[in-house]
């Protein structure tokens, strides 16, 4: 129904699209903003806030003057159509390309504008340097856009944008001269934290001028202004206007669609001269855009439902005959249905012909609307249409074949885009592609196989990508005839896949059952024997896990290079975890750079496996220097995803290193989010979260996060023994030994050493405290054996701990005393600060035993002045309240940071950010963590510069010759 009847018996006026209102402000700034030039200017809000039509008015406005901008917009689907948005967008501005006069760089965009071919020039010698091909790929856009009579670049949901285009924008932004000003809209909460976009908010050249636009929702006179340009202009009342403004949160696509769906309903009346609700009590305006949508959706005719449901098919713009093709409609009867599709104001038309949706939220729920088997249907119209295009979009004819269950037109489309992804350096969008397609469309048994192989986990968003594959594989191998050789092959693939999704045993029952019938001297084979020879899950002599390794055979010379550096890396990691320094060797071979994107995720974690064992070991510097060149190689690549691995592994090593500032938010910011973040990295950062609860926090929130710790196989041996520390701390010596008895044997029993490192202290403690002085000396012993004249600082410390337990455990205090110190000083060569403090307080205390008050007692008031300036709270105070039953007096000190009246290079950091004018929200941005942690540090400097304000701190440190000079006002909290 396309109108309804009001309150004086006449029709309700058709409704028109709504006046651009409210928006007054940000006009101003954007025009004012792109006066100076190089301009960047980021537009971020909500979906529905305005974004687009802000830019869309602005750009009009300018095209009045004669002020041309190139636009393009970036879509939901993740193609492998490099710099799309960026290819549409210069498409569109460019009638003569002969006439531009390109150089012979322009050849690289061959590719890319195929039409373009008769004018431009031949294409470049091919490189093999993938960074390389895409610099000069960005070099030959920039050529264009400086040949262009363009100001700007508009390209709208960048938060969408696949990475090449991200980092086509830094390479744009950082040229000078900076050939056109940059105006981009996204959504903030949908811009991963470790998005290139981020980069380039906050790390622009020092002469751009940066504008940061954030439409705010309408008030409640704007939200009647903005009703009553859809109404003919008529007057409404403040209650109407009121009310859909608290329905609507001022989101003005919202108020749009709730607004025609009231009218569609006949839900407008008039009264008392002005525009209002019907039945006040009764009528409720939908509370989501979802719901209004299909309420108005259902209300068209099933012809022009079709004409919604093709458009929502093909998810983005579509031209006339496309659209067409996908409904299935008569062409006469396409005519009169497309044309009331386009008046319901669902869809829009732009200047090219182009059809799409007004608003992504509008076609999200059109498309869930679509009855199952319509969908299928339109998804192999569009399939069979997109393929007649003279250059097929291959990852639009993925998905459409994907969803219509064609597998073979499905599979033969994905691998091309997934091949075109990592031939632009996007593993991400591959391991996507691939991803979608195994977990949603039964393939035979090798198809699967391959597939499989081809996805790196790693680079998958989302805490659990792993199931879905799991149970394709085993409904291939359960209902299809495979030979035995076909069956191993699946069959190691669900171990694998279980493995690294943390089900240890699982995967290696799996693997075992298969590995036999796998054929010699493949890579499937000697990968198996790899996964076997790693030390997870139950406890299993070291000898049995090397021997998978030193049976091995040699590698076959058909081995591809990408599996021999698969397997190089994963032995280096398996000689690692289990002890043998011949690990080292191994890791030494694995490359600092490759150019090659599938080899830098395989290299990249490398490297980070590499740092985890250097950090178990105790080689400090080679852990944070392997975990360095993981990070380069993951943002070189933009293997997005695999820094939360990274990020909790150096979390866990700067809790080991005494780097403890920011690290509560760090690891918080892992283990909050439990659908992007793998279990395993959320495990970890939970390990150190409840290791700093411990030391400095909440002991029962101590517990929960290490319980929680222990659900990982990596972490739980750790996990364990923190728990049994602060067992015996409160006392409760039977609780201590049952937790370590449980993981005895895996950890000290026969396993490798270096999964007694962090335990073997805590169950040596625990059985000396229950009496059991014969096996908390076979404990030291077993490590002591196993753990030989091996150049692993780590573990070496914690022997010499143990041994100094066992010796005052037997009353030999004296003895204890000095192997406590023994060990303390183990432990600050690392360096370990904390460790290295608890053993100095034990061998103190040891002195006391003996009567050496005078040397005990201020020995025990450094260590807790030192614990508190390290932020060791709880362990401060317990030698405070024991040295003050002493009745010793004590200074207490200043708590972490220690630096006295003096800023820490932390504070310093944020002061020279405040006093370039960042508020408290953008400083937190580019350094990474909470907004209250720099509220924190800002509070901190301010006390210590002796201030109370940010503007008078900002000056004292410039004063002070701290920082810069300062060359604009800080501004105010946001």
């Amino acid at each position: 129904m396309l109108g309804g009847v009001h309150g004086d018996g006449g029709r309700l006026p058709a409704l028109s699209a709504p006046q651009f209102v409210g928006r007054e402000d940000e006009l101003g700034t954007l025009a004012s903003a792109l006066k100076r030039v190089p301009a960047v200017v980021l537009i971020e809000g909500e979906a529905g806030i305005g974004k687009t039509r802000l830019l869309r008015e602005f750009l009009a406005s300018q095209a009045e003057r004669g002020r041309h901008a190139l636009v393009g917009a970036c879509l939901e689907l993740r193609v492998p159509y490099t710099l799309g948005a960026v290819v549409d967008a210069v498409r569109d501005g460019v009638d003569n390309v002969a006439a531009l006069r390109l150089s012979g760089l322009a050849g690289a965009l061959r590719p890319l504008f195929p039409e373009w071919a008769d004018d431009l020039p031949a294409a470049p010698e091919a490189l093999e340097d993938a960074t390389a091909a895409r610099h000069r790929l960005f070099r030959a856009f920039v050529e264009v856009l400086g040949r262009l009579d363009v100001a700007v670049l508009a390209l709208e949901d960048v938060h969408w944008a696949d990475e090449a285009t991200l980092e086509f924008l830094l390479f744009l932004v950082s040229r000078r001269p900076q050939p056109v000003s940059v105006v981009l809209t996204f959504r903030r909460d949908e811009v991963p934290s470790a998005s290139p976009l981020l980069r380039l908010s906050s790390r622009l050249p020092s002469d751009t001028h940066p504008v940061r636009l954030t439409p705010r929702p309408l008030d409640v006179g704007e939200t009647a202004s903005f009703i009553s340009s859809m109404l003919a202009g008529g007057h409404v009342s403040n209650e109407f206007a009121a009310f859909l403004h608290a329905r609507t949160a001022g989101v003005p696509l919202a108020m749009e669609e709730s607004v025609r769906l009231m009218h569609d309903r006949a839900d407008l009346i008039r009264r008392d001269g002005g525009w209002a609700r019907r039945r006040l009590d009764r009528i409720e305006v939908p509370p989501t855009i979802r719901d209004a949508m299909l309420e108005r959706v259902q209300r068209l005719g099933p012809g022009t439902r079709t004409v919604l449901y093709a458009a929502a098919v093909l998810s983005g713009p579509a031209d006339h005959a496309t659209l067409l093709a996908v409904t299935g409609l008569p062409q006469e009867r396409f005519a009169g249905q497309s044309a009331e599709a386009l008046g319901s104001g669902l869809l829009r038309e732009d200047k090219s012909g182009q059809w799409s949706f007004r608003h992504p939220l509008a076609c999200y729920a059109v498309y869930d609307a679509i009855p199952a088997g319509d969908r299928r249907a339109m998804h192999l119209r569009a399939g069979r249409t997109l393929q007649r295009w003279p250059v097929p979009p291959v990852a639009q004819l993925a998905r459409h074949f994907r969803l219509a269950g064609d597998a073979e037109a499905a599979c033969r489309y994905t691998e091309e885009a997934a091949d075109l992804c990592l031939q632009s350096g996007d593993v991400a969008t591959s391991a996507l592609l691939i991803h979608s397609l195994v977990a949603t469309v039964p393939l035979p048994a090798g198809v699967l196989v391959r597939l499989v192989t081809k996805i790196q986990f790693q680079a998958l968003s989302g805490s659990d990508p792993y199931s879905a594959i799991i149970a394709s594989l085993r409904s291939a191998l359960a209902g299809q005839v495979l030979t035995p050789v076909e069956q191993a092959s699946v069959r190691f693939q669900i171990g694998r896949v279980l493995m690294v999704a943390g089900e240890i045993e699982a995967g290696r029952g799996e693997i075992l059952t298969a590995i036999a019938h796998l054929p010699p001297g493949s890579a499937e084979q000697a990968r198996a024997r790899v996964l076997l020879a790693l030390p997870l899950g139950n406890a299993r002599p070291v000898r049995e896990h090397l021997r998978w390794l030193e049976e091995a055979p040699p590698p076959a010379r058909s081995m591809a290079s990408l599996d021999r550096l698969h397997l190089s890396v994963e032995r280096a990691f398996a000689l690692l975890m289990l002890g043998e320094e011949a690990g080292w060797a191994a890791a030494r071979e694995i490359p600092d750079d490759v150019p090659e994107p599938r080899a830098a995720s395989i290299v990249a974690i490398g490297h980070t496996n590499v740092g985890e064992e250097a950090t178990r070991w105790g080689r400090y510097e080679e852990a944070r220097a392997r975990l360095a060149k993981a990070r380069t190689l993951a943002e070189r690549h933009q293997l997005l995803d695999y820094l939360d691995s990274i990020a909790s592994s150096q979390a866990h090593l700067d809790w080991f290193t005494g780097a403890w500032s920011g690290l509560a938010d760090q690891t918080a910011r892992l283990l909050d989010d439990d659908s992007g973040v793998r279990l395993k990295d959320r495990c970890e950062a939970a390990l150190v979260a409840g290791l700093l609860q411990a030391a400095c926090g909440d002991r029962e929130v101590a517990k929960e996060r290490l319980a929680f710790a222990g659900r990982d196989d990596q972490q739980r041996i750790e996990a364990v023994a923190a728990l049994a520390q602060l067992c015996l701390r409160d006392g409760d010596v039977d609780e201590a030994l049952r937790l370590t008895d449980q993981l005895a044997e895996t950890a000290v029993g026969g396993g490798p050493w270096s999964r007694a490192v962090e335990f073997a202290p805590a169950r040596t403690a625990a059985l000396a405290a229950g009496g059991r002085l014969g096996a908390a000396a076979e404990v030291v012993d077993a490590l002591g054996g196993a753990l030989g004249d091996r150049d692993a600082p780590a573990a070496q410390a914690s022997l010499v701990l143990c041994r100094a337990i066992l010796a005052e455990a037997d009353g030999r205090r004296t003895d204890a005393a000095a192997l406590f110190a023994r060990a303390a000083t183990a432990w600050e060569a690392l360096p370990r600060p904390y460790d290295a403090l608890l053993a100095r307080e034990r061998s103190a205390r040891c002195l006391l035993a003996e009567g050496r008050d005078e040397t005990a007692l201020p020995a025990l008031s450094d260590i807790a002045r030192a614990l508190s300036e390290l932020g060791a709270s709880c362990d401060a105070d317990r030698i405070l309240r024991f040295l003050a039953g002493k009745g010793f007096a004590v200074t207490r000190g200043r708590g972490r940071p220690g630096y006295g009246n003096r800023l820490s290079p932390r504070e310093l950091e944020v002061a020279r950010l405040l006093v370039e004018g960042l508020t408290n929200r953008q400083i937190a941005d580019t350094l990474g963590v909470s907004v209250q942690t720099i509220a924190s540090q800002v509070k901190s400097a301010m006390r210590k510069m002796d201030v109370t304000s940010r503007t008078a701190l900002a000056v004292r440190v410039v004063e002070s010759g701290v920082v810069g000079d300062l060359d604009q006002r800080p501004a105010s909290d946001e």
